[in-house]
């Protein structure tokens, strides 16, 4: 279970690196409009650095900034683990939900 959570971590940091690229925001542009003085919460998740993560509120707040829906950081994580192991689909759920 722990690897499975791991990997949607990592697939998350990903994303919202790949999505603010995008935007052309740096990790520090990032970094500060989220509050943060430094780049490393910003640079260890998007890497998964250490197990650094994103929490529900830095993606609810990285959205905001970005202008873009919360769910798009979530993207692809169900078509990674669910057709191999359907005791997964709980995962599936609270994606759809958020």
């Amino acid at each position: 279970m722990k690897q499975f959570i791991e990997e949607k971590h990592k697939k998350i940091g990903q994303n919202v690196a790949k999505i603010r690229k995008e935007r052309g925001l740096s990790q520090l542009e990032l970094s500060l409009r989220l509050g943060h003085k430094s780049v490393s919460i910003v640079a260890s998740a998007e890497r998964f650095y250490r197990g650094a993560h994103f929490s529900l509120t830095h993606l609810l707040e990285i959205a905001e900034i970005l202008e873009v829906d919360v769910r798009e950081f979530f993207k692809e994580l169900w078509e990674l683990d669910l057709s191999q192991n359907p005791s997964r689909k709980f995962f599936f759920v609270y994606v759809v939900i958020i």
